[in-house]
C-alpha cells in the first residue's frame, strides 16, 4: 500500500509541475504577445508615414502586430495621455496644459521628429490664381475677402476650408498664418487632409491647406510669398508654413515602440517619408 501510496503521490506531484510549466509557458507567450502588439494613434498628416512604415515593419517582423489609427493631432495626444495608444502621431508640438495634464496622469511625453512638412494650399485647378501672400491668405480665412475677384480672379465666392480643432495642421495653420485669429464662421470645417483635398478637387471656388504628402494633379498647390511647397523650399526654410512631424512616447520609448521609431528614422524609413509625399530628415 505504501508503494502504490509513493507512486500515486509521484504521478500527484509530476501533474503539478507539468500543470505549473503549462501555466508558465503560456503566461509568458501571452506577455510576449502582448508585447509584440503596437497601437499607433492620431495626426492625418502623418497617418500616411506611419501607415507604409507600420506595413513594411510587419513584413520584416511577422510576429508583430501594428494597429494605425487616424483622429487628429489633438486625438493622438490624448490617447497616449489616457494610455489608449502606444506612440501619437502629432503634426505639431504637444500644448502646455496637454503636458501638464498628462504629468498629473504620471505621463511623461516624448517628442521624436521623424520628418518635415510644408502646409500647401490648395485650390481647383481651373482657379486662375497662381499664389498668394501670407497677408491675403489670412483675410481670406478671417473672412476680410470673400470673393476671388479681390484677388484678381474671377467674379466668384471662396469657398473656404478648413481643418477641425483636433487637427495638428489647424493648428499651425493658425499660428503660422492667421496669427491666433478666429477661423470665418461660414468655412467648411473638415476631419482630415484627404476630406480636404477631396473637397477643394470638386469645388471650384474652395480654397484649402493640406500636408505636402496629400498633392496631386487633382488639386492645385499655390505660391506662398512667390514660393512654391516643396521639399527643397521646405528643407531651405524659404517656404513660409513648414513644421515638422512628431511620434510622441511615454517616455523613452522600448520594446516594440522604440524597434518601431527607429525603423522610421533608419534610410529606409526615411525614404518611405519621402515616397509619401513628405520632406525626410536625412
Amino acid at each position: 500500500m505504501k508503494c502504490i501510496k509513493t507512486e500515486k503521490g509521484g504521478f500527484q506531484m509530476k501533474r503539478v509541475i507539468l500543470i505549473c510549466a503549462l501555466i508558465t509557458f503560456f503566461g509568458l507567450s501571452f506577455v510576449h504577445a502582448k508585447s509584440m502588439r503596437l497601437v499607433i494613434q492620431g495626426s492625418t498628416t502623418v497617418l500616411p508615414i506611419a501607415q507604409k512604415c507600420a506595413e513594411v515593419f510587419m513584413q520584416k517582423h511577422p510576429q508583430a502586430d501594428i494597429s494605425v489609427r487616424g483622429g487628429g493631432s489633438g486625438t493622438g495626444i490624448a490617447g497616449l495621455i489616457d494610455g489608449i495608444c502606444d506612440i501619437a502621431n502629432s503634426s505639431r508640438s504637444m500644448k502646455k496644459k496637454e503636458i501638464i495634464k498628462a504629468k498629473e496622469k504620471g505621463v511623461n511625453p516624448e517628442p521624436h521628429v521623424i520628418a518635415m512638412d510644408g502646409i500647401a494650399v490648395i485650390v481647383h485647378p481651373s482657379n486662375p490664381i497662381n499664389g498668394l501672400t501670407l497677408a491675403q491668405l489670412k483675410d481670406i480665412y478671417t473672412g476680410k475677402i470673400s470673393n476671388w475677384s479681390e484677388l484678381g480672379g474671377r467674379n466668384q465666392k471662396i469657398v473656404v476650408i478648413s481643418r477641425d480643432v483636433a487637427s495638428g495642421t489647424f493648428e499651425c495653420f493658425h499660428k503660422l498664418v492667421l496669427k491666433k485669429q478666429r477661423v470665418r464662421p461660414d468655412a467648411l470645417l473638415q476631419a482630415s487632409n484627404a476630406s480636404v483635398a477631396s473637397t477643394i478637387k470638386r469645388t471650384k471656388g474652395a480654397i484649402g491647406y493640406v500636408g505636402l504628402g496629400y498633392l496631386s494633379s487633382e488639386v492645385k498647390a499655390l505660391k506662398i510669398e512667390g514660393v512654391a511647397p516643396s521639399e527643397e523650399t521646405v528643407l531651405k526654410g524659404t517656404y513660409p508654413i513648414s513644421r515638422p512631424l512628431f511620434m510622441y512616447t511615454n517616455g523613452k520609448p522600448k520594446g516594440l515602440a522604440k524597434d518601431f521609431i527607429d525603423f522610421v528614422l533608419s534610410k529606409e524609413g526615411q525614404r518611405i517619408v519621402k515616397e509619401q509625399g513628405f520632406v525626410p530628415l536625412k
